[in-house]
Order: C-alpha cells, then sequence, then structure tokens
C-alpha cells in the first residue's frame, strides 16, 4: 500500500473488525466510506448519474459496472471456457457451472443453489409469497421476470422471432420449442413402458402424453363428473355447458365452440385437403377421414359388438348393427324353424329369427326354410342382395350361398334367438 492508512483500512478485512456502525439500523463497516454509500440507501441519495441514460446509483462502483453496459466491455474471463462477463460476482457464479458448487442451501428441504438469488426465489415456495404484482390485473408472482413476462399479455410484445418462419413469440422458451419443429428435434422420450416409443418436442407435450400412461385427469368439470387429462379439454367441455361458440367462420355465418372444428371447417371453403394415404392416390380434408380410410387397406375392424362376434371398420356401422339388436328384442313374431338354412337341417337348433310383421316372418320362412320357396322367390343374386337389404330379414350376406340356396342368420342376431 502506498499509504499507512491504506493498509489500516485492509488489515480491517482480516481483523473483521466493524467500527464504523449505521444509527439508523444494525449495520456495521470497515471503513466510513462503505458506511456513506450504505446511508444513500436510507436516504435515497444518488450522486453518481450515468451521462449516456437517465439512471443513477447510491455508490460509484455501481455506476461504473452499469457503464459496461453501453460499452459492452466485458474484463472479467472464465478461465475454463470462452465465457466473459462485466461483473466479476457474475464471474465468481459461472465458475460454479464448471466444479458444482453450490453454497446456498435451503434450510426447508434439501436444495441447493449455486446463488443466493436462486436460494431466495427457491424460499417463496415455501412461503407462498408473490411481492410482484402486475398493475393492469390481479395476477401477482414470486419472480420479476414472470411479471415481466406476464405484461406481454397485455401488450401483445412478441420479441422473439423465429429466423426461419414469420413466428414470433412472448417467451424465450416458447420460440425454442417452435424452432424444433423445422428442426425435428424430439429430446423429450416417453420411459414409461418399453412398448411405447413416443418423443416430444418439449416437456410439457411428454408431460401431457405420460396421463394417457397413468390415466390420471386432473381437470375436472364443475358443472358435471367429467374429467380431462388437458386443460384444452376441460375448456371445450365447458362449452357444452355454456352454449358458446367463439370461433366464427370470416366467409360464413358459422360459429363453433372449438378452434379445431373452425379449423376443418375452413378446408370446405378453400377444398384444402392435407391429409394424404401413402398406400393409393386418396387425400382427405380430416385426419380422422384418412385413419378410417386406411382400414379399407389393412382390414382393420376395431369395432366389436359385445352382443355377438361381429367386427366393423366404423363406429356407425358397430352403432347401426347395434340399433338392429335393439330393435329386434321388441319384435314379437319369431321364426320356430331349425337353424340351418332348410327344414332338413339337423343342427336341431331353432332359427329364433325375430321379425316386426307377420308378413315379413312369412316371407322369411317361405324364403329361408324351404328349398323350392327359395327358388321361386329368388332367381338371382341381385334379387338376393336386395331381399337381405330391404325385407326386414336382416342376414349376413357374406353367409349366404346363392348357388346351394342355403342362408343362415347372422350371429347379431343369435343372441335374441
Amino acid at each position: 500500500f502506498w499509504e499507512s492508512g491504506a493498509l489500516k483500512t485492509h488489515k480491517r478485512t482480516h481483523s473483521e473488525e466493524m467500527s464504523y456502525r449505521c444509527d439508523e439500523c444494525d449495520g456495521t463497516f470497515s471503513t466510513s466510506s462503505n458506511l456513506n454509500a450504505h446511508k444513500r440507501r436510507h436516504s435515497g441519495e444518488k450522486p453518481y448519474k450515468c451521462y449516456e441514460c437517465d439512471a443513477a446509483f447510491s455508490e460509484s462502483g455501481c455506476l461504473k459496472r452499469h457503464k459496461r453496459t453501453h460499452s459492452g466491455e466485458k474484463p472479467y474471463r472464465c478461465d475454463e471456457c470462452d465465457a466473459a462477463f462485466s461483473e466479476s460476482g457474475a464471474l465468481k457464479t459461472h465458475k460454479r457451472t464448471h466444479s458444482g458448487e453450490r453454497p446456498y442451501k435451503c434450510d426447508e428441504c434439501d436444495a441447493a443453489f449455486s446463488t443466493s438469488d436462486g436460494l431466495k426465489k427457491h424460499k417463496r415456495t415455501h412461503s407462498g409469497e408473490r411481492p410482484y404484482k402486475c398493475d393492469e390485473c390481479d395476477a401477482t408472482f414470486s419472480q420479476r421476470s414472470n411479471l415481466k413476462t406476464h405484461k406481454r399479455t397485455h401488450s401483445g410484445e412478441k420479441p422473439y422471432k423465429c429466423d426461419e418462419c414469420n413466428a414470433a413469440f412472448s417467451q424465450r422458451g416458447h420460440l425454442k420449442a417452435h424452432k424444433r419443429r423445422h428442426s425435428g428435434e424430439k429430446p423429450y422420450k416417453c420411459d414409461e413402458c418399453d412398448e411405447c416409443d413416443a418423443a416430444f418436442s418439449t416437456s410439457d407435450g411428454l408431460k401431457k402424453h405420460k396421463r394417457t400412461h397413468s390415466g390420471e385427469k386432473p381437470y375436472k368439470c364443475d358443472e358435471c363428473d367429467a374429467a380431462f387429462s388437458l386443460r384444452g379439454h376441460l375448456e371445450n367441455h365447458k362449452r357444452t355447458h355454456s352454449g358458446e361458440k367463439p370461433y366464427k367462420c370470416d366467409e360464413c355465418d358459422q360459429c363453433f365452440s372449438q378452434g379445431g372444428h373452425l379449423k376443418r371447417h375452413k378446408r370446405r371453403h378453400s377444398g384444402a385437403r392435407p391429409y394424404r394415404c401413402d398406400e393409393c392416390d386418396g387425400t382427405f380434408s380430416q385426419r380422422g377421414t384418412l385413419k378410417r380410410h386406411r382400414r379399407t387397406h389393412s382390414g382393420e375392424k376395431p369395432y366389436k359388438c359385445d352382443e355377438c362376434d361381429q367386427c366393423f371398420s366404423q363406429r356407425g356401422s358397430l352403432e347401426r348393427h347395434l340399433d338392429r339388436h335393439e330393435r329386434s328384442k321388441s319384435w314379437k313374431h319369431v321364426c320356430p324353424f331349425v337353424d340351418g338354412g332348410l327344414v332338413d337341417s339337423k343342427s336341431g337348433l331353432p332359427c329364433g329369427l325375430r321379425c316386426k310383421h307377420k308378413r315379413d316372418l312369412d316371407y322369411h320362412i317361405q324364403a329361408a326354410h324351404t328349398q323350392e320357396g327359395l327358388r321361386k322367390k329368388i332367381k338371382s343374386e341381385n334379387q338376393l342382395a336386395r331381399f337381405l337389404d330391404n325385407k326386414g330379414c336382416p342376414y349376413d350376406r357374406d353367409r349366404v350361398n346363392f348357388v346351394s340356396f342355403t342362408c343362415k342368420p347372422a350371429l347379431a342376431l343369435q343372441g335374441s334367438h
């Protein structure tokens, strides 16, 4: 040191001697200059002003650090990577990312942090403190950054822009997730079971997907017993109670309760058919229509009747089939002949077919249980088809052999025999 006074002052950093005490609080300091700087916090005095902007500070060191935001100077460099900082404290914090040091520990749980600010924010999760209030609505937040992000919902500001398309976002995280749509990156993978290989571009997408495994439905309707795995599905459902239809077509007067319904409707105006079959030239305006179409290639019939063994490729076909079951139970005219098609059948089981009208039963008996009657009334395969479809005799067409004139009732009707 050039002066003995400076050495004396320095020695206090070793002895922890604090000779200067604040008369407004319990603060103590090793130097008079530190005490004077502290007192300005009480008085609000900020004598150090920036000549490039309106910022003012209570300490000269704060002004010096602030000036680096204008000059871009970053004199503090990390010796383990290329990072550089405008403040020594920021460098010190950064170095902990290399060392893994987390000196700030929560006294209410096992959490530990590399910065005191991180610990301070964490403690609010225990206390429930939300000191940052929005001046345009009643929202409150535990962190200043969350309030700043929230305010963009009022201003409409979207400062984060995609450099590959025109999309813009109010949050940096949303832009980052959006960019994965361009790159195709899906870093969030499902680990719930060996058979699931689902992957997602956002952690939120993975979180929602996992509910399909757990069956969790945390979003409950307060007007009925319905529950949903996604908040958006609950909001759509609530409109079935309110009748609200906020999505309006700008080409006609139709309104919809869901944005997806409006999107599909607009394709009727535009003629867009974005869903293509990879096995033929078929194109469709809706994903569900493409899914049903693909079953014509695969032969898949996922909709099974729980009253018989019949399966269907479409839900609507199953519903019509079940309606036949239900209607046939109330029909009073029952066929007494043996099953098997002809009067000489050896099955010994009653046919049991139910008909709505007596004339339909007579027609059925003559056609299905007498060989001569079948030959007389049905002389071609086209006539046979019309008989099965239109004459109140709901037989399974795949089980009819026109050549031998045998006609067996479909399994769909044996449940009522």
